[in-house]
């Protein structure tokens, strides 16, 4: 099963599942974890082939929607599912292939579609780097600058490396994300609906959710509800955290808890 982190665990009620996109863990998301955390269950997942969970020689939407289900029935059988990019399709392939285990459904700045942009000069990025003798974040960072110029990418990457394992190593199998970086810009071809209710929250600066992606939505979420963030990019919860915690939490409340 993959690996997880629990928050909450002293409130009774259907936990929130929080799926992270490409390159993430769940520790990523630990501030708005933990401050939802406070009022209800909160579990933040690795998806296979990152951080501490198991690897996986696919990437494919399904395989990562049965990965949540697995999740979800070990914790009680049903969630609120929030997935951000990556995290977001598996969410809504998870949502319309099994909405048993969907209560509510909450997609951070991805639409069900296939993208053009590839992610694979990041991963070659990573795998060029020369970890031999580095025991410091500075200098990981300065060594991964002479290949990836922007700073919080650099720092976004870095959390996933780990410096405590001798030698130093990515906590990302990074062979099998590159082979099937196809797969994951893209998204499989669904039939049926998902009747629950669904929010799809985007940057306010990201055109990740476009308005010619509405009509695709809706005919596959019907209840869904379009919100966007001001002030942030595809990276909204990292942009704005208090912000997106709050439009994440005023939804559920008004969505019935």
């Amino acid at each position: 099963m993959l690996s997880i982190i629990r928050h909450g665990e002293e409130h009774p009620g259907v936990p929130l599942l929080i799926v992270h996109g490409l390159f993430g863990t769940g520790r990523n998301w630990g501030v708005i974890a933990r401050r939802i955390g406070a009022s209800r269950p909160v579990i933040a997942v690795d998806m296979r082939n990152h951080g501490d969970s198991p690897r996986f020689a696919t990437q494919s939407y399904a395989d990562m929607a049965g990965d949540l289900a697995e999740v979800i029935a070990a914790h009680g059988g049903q969630a609120d599912v929030l997935g951000h990019s990556m995290g977001g399709k598996a969410a809504m392939v998870l949502a319309l292939t099994r909405p048993d285990l969907v209560r509510r459904l909450i997609v951070a700045d991805i639409a069900p579609v296939a993208y053009g942009h590839t992610q694979s000069h990041h991963i070659a990025a990573m795998k060029a780097m020369d970890l031999t003798d580095l025991s410091t974040r500075a200098e990981a960072d300065r060594r991964l600058s002479a290949t990836v110029a922007d700073a919080g990418l650099r720092a976004f990457f870095l959390q996933s490396l780990d410096l405590k394992a001798q030698p130093p190593r990515w906590k990302l199998n990074l062979d099998v994300l590159e082979a099937e970086m196809p797969r994951i810009i893209g998204f499989p071809e669904m039939s049926g609906q998902y009747d629950g209710p669904a929010l799809f929250l985007t940057g306010a600066d990201s055109d990740y959710v476009r308005r010619e992606h509405r009509p695709r939505i809706q005919a596959m979420f019907p209840k869904a509800r379009f919100a966007r963030l001001a002030g942030a990019g595809h990276w909204l919860h990292a942009d704005k955290p208090r912000e997106f915690e709050a439009a994440i939490s005023t939804w559920l409340e008004a969505t019935g808890g």
